[in-house]
């Protein structure tokens, strides 16, 4: 306790402890106002904790944007790997585009990302993102072809920005037209 107050880290590692309550304050900003419209000062009093707190445990703006999405994309990866972890092939492929379609849907970080708060610069981080490149391969097993996973990432970011009238009309759209062509012959 300090000037009568208490200690905001207290029982347990410091560094964790605000790592976590930083990223867990900018995690519930990303999802009311967007990812662009996040402020340092704006966590960094929410957590209750001064800018140079923040910048030490977590760095800046970019670095907090990073790793509010990097833990919505884990969170995504490991639900999508418990889903199709038993297929391969075109069937694995399948399985990864819906489960990744639904498991977006279903995060408020990843939806926000998607939805009113879409930008520019996030429709660049989209484009041009080695992880969700690296992501769409670890979760296909097309590990060996790298324009085959920038594929997969359009056809999901192309369903989550314009869904089918139904999943299972989803389902049906990329069994017929996107599963014939990781068939090896």
């Amino acid at each position: 306790m300090k000037n009568g107050q208490l200690d905001w880290l207290a029982g347990g590692n410091r560094r964790d402890l605000a790592i976590e309550r930083i990223f867990t304050v900018a995690r519930e900003l990303v999802i009311a106002n967007g990812l662009d419209a996040i402020s340092v000062d704006e966590i960094a009093e929410r957590a209750g904790c001064s800018r140079a707190t923040l910048y030490r445990y977590v760095g800046g703006k970019p670095a907090i944007r990073d790793g509010v999405v990097a833990r919505a994309a884990a969170g995504i990866v490991a639900q999508v790997q418990s889903e199709t972890a038993a297929v391969d092939g075109p069937d694995r492929v399948v399985g990864a585009i819906m489960a990744s379609v639904a498991a977006v849907r279903a995060d408020p970080v990843a939806s926000t990302l998607l939805g009113r708060a879409r930008s520019n610069r996030v429709d660049r981080y989209f484009s041009t993102s080695t992880y969700l490149e690296q992501t769409a391969a670890a979760l296909t097993g097309l590990t060996d072809d790298r324009f085959a996973a920038q594929w997969i990432v359009r056809i999901v970011l192309s369903l989550l920005v314009w869904p089918g009238e139904s999943t299972a009309a989803e389902r049906s759209m990329v069994e017929r037209y996107v599963a014939p062509g990781f068939v090896r012959p």
